[in-house]
C-alpha cells in the first residue's frame, strides 16, 4: 500500500472474504444437523405427548379418540367434550375436528384409529411419524399405539415390529 492512501488493498479484502467462506463451510453442515437432530427430539416428544393425551381421552370417554382433532382445544368459553377434549394444541390436533394428519417440527403425523365396538368405543390405535423431507426435516420414521412405546426405523415407515427408543 502506498503511503497516505486509506482503505484496504484488493488482496487483504479477497483473504477477509476467502476466511468468511471458510468459516461458512464448516459452519453450515453442522446448524443443518443440529436442526435435524431438534427436528427428531420434537417428533418424539409429540408422539409421546399424543400417547399421554390418548390415555387421558381414553379414561375420560371410554375408548381412544376418533381423530387427532377430537383431541384439540374446544375452543375460546367452551369446556372440553369428546369431539374437543382439549389435551393437546390445535398445530398438533390437525388444525379441524375431522383431521387425522398433523405436521409439525419437519413432521407429519397420521393418526389411525382401530376399529370400533358396537358402542362405537375403539380400543386401539396407531401413530406414524415421517419427515416431510428425509435427510432436511429428519432421517428416522417413528411409530407408536395405545402400547405406548415409540418405535423407529432409519430406512422406512415404522411400524410395530420395529426397535423401540432407548431410554
Amino acid at each position: 500500500m502506498k503511503q497516505g492512501q486509506a482503505g484496504f488493498s484488493l488482496i487483504e479484502l479477497l483473504v477477509v472474504v476467502a476466511v468468511i467462506l471458510v468459516i461458512a463451510a464448516i459452519a453450515i453442515p453442522n446448524l443443518l444437523r443440529s436442526r435435524l437432530a431438534a427436528n427428531q427430539a420434537s417428533a418424539v416428544e409429540s408422539l409421546h405427548v399424543l400417547n399421554t393425551a390418548e390415555v387421558t381421552y381414553s379414561s375420560t370417554y371410554g375408548g381412544y379418540s376418533p381423530t387427532l382433532g377430537d383431541l384439540g382445544s374446544p375452543g375460546a368459553g367452551l369446556g372440553p367434550v369428546a369431539t374437543a377434549a382439549g389435551l393437546i394444541d390445535d398445530i398438533l390436533a390437525g388444525g379441524s375436528a375431522t383431521a387425522t394428519v398433523s405436521s409439525k417440527g419437519g413432521y407429519t403425523f397420521t393418526y389411525l384409529p382401530g376399529a370400533s365396538d358396537a358402542n362405537g368405543n375403539i380400543y386401539s390405535y396407531s401413530i406414524l411419524a415421517t419427515p416431510n423431507q428425509v435427510g432436511t426435516t429428519g432421517n428416522n420414521f417413528y411409530y407408536t399405539d395405545q402400547v405406548g412405546v415409540i418405535r423407529e426405523n432409519s430406512t422406512t415407515v415404522a411400524g410395530s415390529s420395529d426397535s423401540p427408543l432407548a431410554g
